[in-house]
């Protein structure tokens, strides 16, 4: 089953996700200066690829007539996460594990970044919550797949929630 999600919902409790189940997630990113340079320093990331315009023109992987900086990869992978939270995460309990990250193609800065997530698995743990394993995927503006990971949350159940009726 695949379909977009909405903005918020009400469909995001364990009983909701099923095996196999593929979301495409509302909203796209572009990345911006901001989105990368600060916290690329902040980290003490001192590859110049990041923040060097005029080097990155001047490389093999640098596009003319482009901004041509890297997009640093912790903030890649942060953002597809948070762009998968609206369905994956607003019931969530606790973040397990975040697992077999690979970033498949670079992203630039300007680059539009979208997340769609399957979900590889469900462990009922007990009467208020379980275990559900989701496979991320990030895409760009032109559907290149720039980052996947696995991602194992605990989840709240709707039949303990008085929140959950639908």
């Amino acid at each position: 089953m695949s379909h977009q999600m909405t903005l918020t919902g009400n469909q995001n409790y364990y009983e909701d996700f099923e095996l196999g189940q593929v979301m495409r997630h509302a909203r796209g990113k572009t990345m911006c200066e901001q989105d990368n340079v600060g916290i690329t320093l902040q980290v003490l990331n001192t590859a110049e690829a990041h923040f060097n315009e005029h080097l990155m023109q001047q490389n093999a992987m640098g596009r003319e007539g482009w901004n041509s900086r890297l997009q640093f990869g912790g903030v890649t992978i942060a953002m597809i996460i948070g762009l998968s939270m609206q369905d994956t995460g607003e019931n969530a309990l606790r973040e397990l594990s975040l697992d077999k990250i690979r970033l498949k193609n670079p992203v630039f800065h300007g680059d539009t970044l979208y997340a769609y997530s399957e979900v590889l698995d469900k462990t009922d743990e007990n009467d208020e919550a379980g275990v559900v394993t989701f496979k991320h995927f990030g895409i760009n503006q032109h559907d290149k797949v720039v980052f996947e990971g696995e991602r194992s949350v605990l989840i709240k159940k709707r039949t303990h929630t008085n929140q959950g009726e639908s």
